[in-house]
């Protein structure tokens, strides 16, 4: 007894003494990039249970030890450990540990890490993205990922942009991937009547990251849609235990074209009365360059403010932006006001999780009058805007086109689409099996949009009618999924099991109206198109001793726009080998090393909005089609309305596209260089295409029907190096380059190698087309004759190669030859940080693309001027004055030029000041500063590959404020 009662004084001594050695020490833990406080840090004491955490304001106190090393530890953070050598402040920074934030990706009703990932998928982050003024979120991610082309359609305000992933694999139906914002998809038809781009409700500054999967073991388990690929949009939400954090983000811009068409100048028009068939009484007395007239420096200003809170078991996020940017064209302008918040719930000890994400939208467009384009091109140079009494100058030939100015001054097209986009997710990990969760997720999107059009009759012609168009349509798309997952490791065979399970349903729904009146001629109509999706779905993942991975997947889908096909089936495998986790790996050169390969089966059923599993039957309007039952009472004629059933497949089905994928993901210098190598290769069949049937055998000559194959194949390498990395100075650099091939393998249901459909119409006559659909060729190969030059390499008109020698230049001389699609695109980007400065830069690049520049065929001859009906005597194309062509000659491949291009995408400059509490990022940023290229027409990348009409694309410089506290 008395020993224990000295050991009990001793060991009480002893704990007195280190009572009284200890420290009270405080201290603030803060975001290194930032400089903001983070509340919930876990602080230790190594080697002890004595420890604490930050609260709200980041602030703590731990009772310390001259010695003790102590441990700062947070989710998605750096652990820092700092041996304490005295005093009553520590104060302390850490920093996000980037590899772990990027760790978790989304493959679809799920996650997973990459290094567990099988399929080809791509994480793109905030901190990746394009920066500037940017309205289309697609723009966020152009040249960052590989297999991934984004091409915008011109410079329009608000303009948003055209996806391909792997090229696309349908022909007539669509091409775009399917997009799927925080859980709910969007219709692949656009979303929203009357607005130029599907995602524009979305405000970019609001979005966390794009995840792109791309083969088809990822894609397929969203079956029927996913053979273009599939793009995973998750937005910004509040963080648990974040303190109050306000941000407000200014940008404004200018912006103007870069380029326009090259036509006659105004003393280039007037030589031409040296041409005896040029007709001197029609010029004027002004020098006008009509393109600079119809186009302006246009500004734009984008205004985001974003309230954001984190509790324990509560976060919320909050932003409210405001965008106005206008376009070049005259009267082009585009505003879009918007509202996004996101709340989280933890609930029954974090086992209950519950996500409400919302995006309020009201859009406006001012759409100029697309036709001044056109007219400014081919108005004659030598007349002036107004005359001296301030009247637009008219021509007064009743073929000939409006002036263009007044074109954009007197007429209107003005728009407003309101949006909703909401999701509830519930998340709940069971009480009585921890490893088995449930996850809901309901979701709606609404758009209604009003919109009206009025146009001035052509002052030339007396007999020309206003055109007046009232027009409004709904969008409803509703969306319930839910799925089980059970994830757990089973330590018997050193194998972790992730399975899922779930259903999902999806309804569309659209109705479009219009009341048109030109002159006497009146339509009202209303078109409805309603469809929906029901599936069942799985995917069963096993990781065996962290090396080994297997993963399947499988759908099926059942749609309501077909008649006797409504089902459709779409399994997906992938396995992959993480080799760096081999033993004998374990001293090897590379920090990682895996090898993946998946197959799997996917859908296409995108045919179009009018198509259904019943057949249609159009009502005969304004007494053009009606017949004729007897007279009334007055003897006056009694028409009846006909109904007139239209073309019809009841066996039309899915286009089914089977995909293989094999991969090489690696990491070097303790992953500082980290790449992929990623070959595909696809096949499409059951292709939804509308090919001409023999008479008789349908109720059309051109029928949507299931018919013929492609195939694609490509090779994408991606490479990411931190080549600089330090306290001060930083820079990290990614480069990816993608080479793809397609061609079309059938056509025809008879097999028939010859068979071919033309495509893409040109201008300069009617119907013509300079583009053919045929089996060995891609399906934006050129269709043309072989031009024939002299001895000093000038092209002589009307002189063709005569392919198949029969001494006559017919139809059967015009030549597949060339394609628009490229063989090779690329991305560079490259991050700098030097202490408080920021720079980076993206340069995007296409190779072995062709373009059709229609311009320079329809108007570079003196026939245009000359010949126009009428009095009016047209511009011509610059092009003339090299050619001294005297007339069209639109199917001549001099006018299929080489398109490879590298472009300046965008670069941005920035410096953050540090205040106390607060944060201020200036910066100035660049987009489409310059181009290399030979193509000698208005721009190099063309989707189509045909230049005519296209609206500029412009160079924007913008001034960026960004303001935290």
């Amino acid at each position: 007894m008395k020993t224990f009662l000295n050991s009990l004084l001793l060991f009480a001594f002893l704990f007195s003494s280190s009572l009284i050695a200890q420290t009270a020490v405080s201290g603030e833990v803060k975001d290194e990039a930032s400089n903001l406080p983070l509340p919930g840090v876990n602080i230790i004491v190594k080697g002890t249970t004595n420890g604490t955490s930050t609260d709200f304001d980041g602030k703590y106190t731990i009772n310390l030890n001259t010695g003790d090393v102590v441990v700062f530890s947070y989710l998605g953070y750096t652990t820092k450990e700092i041996t304490y050598t005295g005093g009553s402040t520590l104060d302390v920074s850490i920093a996000e540990d980037v590899a772990q934030l990027n760790e978790i990706v989304l493959i679809g009703y799920g996650s997973t890490t990459k290094q567990d990932a099988t399929g080809a998928v791509e994480k793109v982050s905030d901190e990746e993205f394009n920066r500037g003024a940017i309205v289309a979120p697609q723009q966020l991610i152009a040249g960052k990922a590989a297999g991934v082309r984004i091409t915008t359609g011109g410079g329009a305000a608000g303009e948003g942009g055209e996806i391909r992933i792997r090229g696309g694999a349908s022909l007539s139906a669509t091409n775009d991937p399917l997009i799927v914002i925080d859980g709910l998809p969007i219709d692949q038809r656009g979303g929203a009547q009357g607005s130029r781009n599907a995602l524009n409700a979305i405000n970019p500054a609001d979005i966390a990251d794009f995840v792109v999967l791309k083969d088809a073991s990822a894609t397929a388990i969203y079956g029927s849609r996913a053979s273009n690929g599939v793009i995973l949009i998750t937005t910004k939400k509040g963080r648990r235990n974040q303190p109050l954090k306000i941000e407000y983000g200014l940008q404004t811009s200018l912006r103007q074209v870069t380029n326009t068409v090259d036509v006659l100048s105004a003393d280039e028009y007037r030589s031409l009365q040296s041409q005896p068939e040029f007709d001197p009484s029609t010029l004027g007395n002004a020098s006008t360059d009509w393109q600079d007239e119809i186009y302006k420096t246009a500004a734009g200003a984008i205004h985001n403010l974003t309230v954001s809170k984190g509790y324990e078991t509560f976060n919320f996020r909050a932003n409210f932006n405001h965008a106005s940017q206008q376009g070049p064209l005259l009267g082009d302008l585009y505003e879009r006001t918007g509202l996004n918040s996101a709340f989280e719930k933890r609930l029954l000890d974090n086992d209950l999780k519950l996500t409400l994400v919302t995006k309020a939208t009201h859009e406006e467009f001012n759409y100029p009058n697309g036709g001044a384009i056109g007219a400014a091109v081919a108005f004659d140079p030598t007349q002036s805007v107004r005359d001296e009494f301030g009247n637009y100058v008219q021509l007064g030939d009743p073929l000939a086109p409006a002036n263009p100015v007044f074109l954009l001054q007197e007429n209107q097209n003005k728009s407003t689409v309101k949006r909703l986009i909401t999701n509830f997710n519930v998340d709940y990990k069971f009480w009585f099996l921890k490893d088995l969760r449930f996850n809901l997720n309901a979701g709606m999107d609404y758009a209604e949009n009003d919109g009206a059009e009025f146009n001035q009759p052509n002052p030339n012609n007396a007999n020309a009618f206003a055109f007046r168009n009232i027009y409004s349509g709904l969008n409803r798309n509703t969306s319930l999924d839910f799925y089980f997952n059970y994830k757990s490791t089973l330590e018997s065979i050193n194998t972790v099991v992730d399975i899922t399970a779930g259903y999902g349903f999806q309804e569309f729904y659209v109705r479009s109206n219009i009341d048109q009146t030109s002159g006497p001629n009146v339509t009202v109509d209303t078109d409805i198109n309603r469809n929906a999706l029901q599936s069942f779905f799985t995917r069963a993942s096993f990781d065996i001793s962290d090396r080994y991975l297997l993963s399947a997947v499988f759908r099926r889908d059942r749609t309501s726009r077909f008649a006797n096909n409504q089902w459709g089936t779409f399994p997906g495998a992938s396995v992959g080998w993480k080799i760096t986790n081999e033993k004998w790996m374990e001293n090897s050169f590379f920090s990682n090393l895996k090898l993946r390969a998946g197959w799997g089966v996917t859908g296409q059923q995108e045919v179009g909005p009018s198509y259904g599993a019943l057949g249609l039957y159009t009502p005969s309007r304004n007494n053009q089609a009606n017949i004729q039952f007897g007279t009334d009472s007055s003897g006056n004629p009694i028409f009846i309305n006909t109904l007139r059933p239209e073309g019809f497949d009841e066996n039309l089905k899915w286009e089914e596209t089977t995909q293989y994928n094999l991969a090489l993901d690696f990491g070097l210098f303790d992953n500082r260089l980290t790449g992929t190598v990623d070959g595909y290769y696809r096949e499409t069949d059951d292709l939804l295409a509308t090919v001409p049937v023999p008479a008789g055998a349908n109720l059309t000559d051109l029928l949507l029907t299931n018919v013929g194959s492609t195939t694609s194949r490509g090779l994408e390498v991606s490479l990411n190096g931190v080549i600089a990395q330090g306290e001060n100075f930083n820079w990290d650099t990614n480069f990816n380059i993608t080479f793809q091939e397609r061609e079309i393998t059938k056509l025809s249901l008879s097999d028939d190698p010859n068979f071919f459909i033309q495509q893409g119409g040109i201008a300069g006559g009617v119907g013509n087309t300079i583009q053919l659909w045929r089996p060995g060729y891609d399906p934006t190969t050129f269709f043309v004759f072989r031009q024939v030059y002299d001895s000093n390499g000038q092209p002589i008109e009307g002189a063709y190669v005569d392919v198949n020698g029969d001494n006559q230049i017919t139809e059967a001389d015009r030549q597949a030859y060339k394609k628009a699609t490229p063989d090779a695109f690329i991305g560079f980007t490259n991050n700098f940080a030097y202490k408080n400065f920021d720079l980076n830069f993206t340069f995007r690049g296409s190779f072995g693309n062709y373009v059709y520049n229609n311009s320079a065929s329809s108007l570079g001859n003196l026939a245009t001027v000359v010949d126009a009906a009428g009095s009016y005597q047209p511009n011509a194309h610059s092009s003339y004055l090299d050619t001294n062509f005297r007339n069209q000659e639109l199917f001549s491949d001099l006018y299929i030029q080489r398109a490879d291009f590298i472009r300046l995408d965008n670069i941005s400059l920035g410096y953050t000041f540090e205040l106390s509490k607060t944060t201020l990022r200036a910066s100035l940023t660049g987009t489409n500063l310059f181009v290399i290229t030979e193509y000698d027409g208005l721009d190099p990348e063309i989707s189509n590959g045909i230049e005519n009409g296209f609206y500029p694309r412009t160079r924007d410089v913008v001034l960026g404020l960004n303001l935290t506290f």
